[in-house]
């Protein structure tokens, strides 16, 4: 039932989720508040940063965000920016783990989770803006073939109907992927979905912009080390679970009994029997997510710890 229904009907968990934030007991992130110097010092200096490529894909603008200097690596694929850090071969990794209308990029979470000395050590919160590009010279009205990430096609959808109801989809392995697939191909007829920047990195025109529909459209990034961030004023803090359904009651119970609050969780099939899920939990304590709160989070055997860490978060630009 769970694996048949999860695309078109909310988790129990997310109903779970909606429940907490209506009756006061969750927030969305807040900005992360400490002196720029301190969190800098937290990291290395120039770091290697793998990420999602290709270049011009989210992933990248949310790395170069979050960093703003280093050795920024385009990856094919999450699991290969993950074993960067894990082999050493690079010293974080961004990766996207929710979309405002996508929902959870499971598969890349399912690669968090597989995880067992990878740590959670900061978050972006970034904007998305998804532009329409072809060919130059090209039109909205001759494009037959639209490409994209899944989470791309998924933002646009509803544009895509109004606008361009005839125009097949096409899964890429990224937006900017998408973009250089378009590029290259020298086809009128085929558009992509992409970041803004990726235009102008593979010579495209600008057909139409936000064609996600609303402009409170996001993507939540993890940043990933191979060891945890230790320091006061983190304020949230990721956990994995592996348990039956009925027994995450428990444990959302126990996050707000210990003061904090419940950001996000998403619940993915664990795969050995039915009612078995692999969860991850994000929590929040504005004051600072403290050693003691850790601790009695941990006398859940289910739970594994990810790491605690603060949140940027990127404005939209002001329009003029």
């Amino acid at each position: 039932m769970h694996n048949r229904y999860s695309r078109i009907m909310p988790s129990h968990t997310a109903i779970l989720s909606l429940c907490l934030l209506l009756t006061g007991c969750a927030s969305a992130p807040s900005e992360n508040t400490a002196d720029p110097a301190e969190e800098s010092a937290q990291f290395i200096e120039n770091a290697r940063i793998s990420y999602l490529g290709p270049e011009g894909t989210y992933t990248e603008e949310a790395a170069q965000f979050f960093f703003e200097s280093g050795s920024f690596q385009p990856k094919a694929s999450v699991p290969e920016a993950i074993a960067d850090v894990r082999n050493g071969d690079a010293d974080y990794a961004v990766i996207p783990q929710e979309n405002t209308l996508g929902g959870a990029v499971t598969n890349y979470i399912d690669a968090l989770i597989s995880e067992e000395e990878i740590f959670v050590a900061g978050e972006v919160i970034l904007p998305i803006n998804q532009t329409l590009m072809g060919l130059p010279g090209a039109s909205i009205e001759e494009i037959r073939v639209v490409c994209s990430h899944a989470q791309g096609l998924a933002q646009s959808e509803a544009w895509r109907k109004e606008h361009m109801p005839d125009a097949a989809a096409r899964e890429m392995a990224s937006t900017a992927a998408a973009a250089s697939y378009v590029s290259e191909s020298g086809d009128k007829t085929i558009a992509a979905v992409a970041a803004p920047g990726a235009a102008k990195l593979y010579g495209l025109a600008v057909l139409a912009e936000n064609v996600q529909i609303t402009s409170a459209n996001k993507t939540r990034f993890y940043v990933l080390a191979g060891s945890e961030l230790k320091r006061t004023g983190l304020t949230n803090a990721v956990f994995t679970a592996s348990c039956e359904a009925n027994r995450i009651d428990d444990i959302i119970t126990a996050i707000h009994n210990a003061g904090a609050e419940l950001v996000t969780i998403h619940d993915r099939p664990e795969g050995s029997q039915l009612g078995m899920y692999n969860y991850i939990i994000e929590i929040q304590d504005p004051k600072g997510i403290s050693d003691k709160l850790i601790t009695s989070l941990e006398d859940f055997p289910e739970l594994h710890y990810l790491g605690r860490f603060n949140v940027k978060i990127k404005e939209n630009a002001k329009q003029p």
